[in-house]
């Protein structure tokens, strides 16, 4: 939320995320005043060997990335072999720290999205670079891999992409630009939501804060049951014991103590 450009806009369906957008949105974007720049992204969900190995990884288009997003560096002979290459990949430098891999390596991926590709059991990616940033916090733990690749080989979903990066030639007329967006969308099979880059990512920082409120209030109420069977069982532990507290009384012990005692026996 801190490190996102306010010059760029997440265009989205308006119902929600998991929503598809035709491909053919981004030349009507394109076209649309006040608009720089345009590019269009799909969560892929691979997963490396089994479901703990999951990491984010996104079909792209590969000569428009560095292009949206600076705050990514790829040296020069990486970008050239990732646009010739039909399956290659580029992964972060944390991505690639966690599982050691190198460029030249084939990684396998399954998608429980989008299932296995056409004619093979596996989607096979060759890494071409390790990409790093220049921006502090700034995310190097996903993969992105070249979109023509990715539609022609699917089985589902053909032409249809998950969001639109856009940005826009002043970072003060946002707002102004996400309204046309969604204006000129209005009405159609695949309306949009256009919204500030920084408010899409809060939109998933409110969905963690969603689950930790759950997390307490449930914790909340076993913690409150417990209580109830401990205040319970202290009760029902005095009333058992009525005639030594009254002996304890006739010898002289104060109600401090007999407090203290039954607490501490409790």
């Amino acid at each position: 939320v801190r490190i996102a450009d306010a010059d760029r806009l997440i265009v989205r369906h308006k119902v929600s995320l998991i929503q598809t957008l035709p491909v053919s949105y981004s030349q009507r974007l394109a076209n649309l005043p006040g608009v720089d720049a345009v590019m269009h992204m799909t969560w892929f969900g691979g997963i490396y060997q089994e479901p703990k190995n999951f990491f984010a990884s996104m079909p792209l288009e590969p000569e428009k990335f560095f292009d949206l997003y600076p705050e990514y560096t790829l040296p020069a002979d990486d970008k050239a072999r990732w646009g010739k290459t039909r399956n290659g990949a580029i992964i972060g430098r944390v991505l690639a720290d966690r599982f050691q891999w190198k460029v030249g390596d084939r990684i396998p991926l399954t998608s429980p999205i989008w299932g296995e590709p056409e004619g093979a059991s596996a989607w096979d990616f060759e890494v071409c670079g390790i990409f790093d940033t220049v921006k502090k916090g700034a995310d190097t733990s996903g993969m992105y891999f070249r979109y023509d690749y990715f539609d022609e080989a699917r089985t589902k979903g053909k032409g249809e992409v998950g969001w639109y990066t856009v940005r826009v030639q002043n970072a003060d007329d946002a707002a102004a630009v996400a309204a046309k967006i969604d204006a000129e969308f209005a009405n159609s099979p695949y309306e949009t939501k256009a919204e500030p880059e920084g408010a899409f990512a809060a939109g998933f920082a409110q969905q963690i804060g969603d689950i930790g409120a759950i997390m307490i209030a449930v914790l909340s109420a076993v913690f409150f049951t417990i209580l109830l069977v401990a205040g319970n069982t202290m009760s029902q532990s005095v009333r058992e014991r009525t005639e030594e507290l009254g002996v304890l009384k006739a010898m002289g012990f104060s109600n401090g103590l007999i407090l203290v005692l039954v607490l501490a026996e409790s």
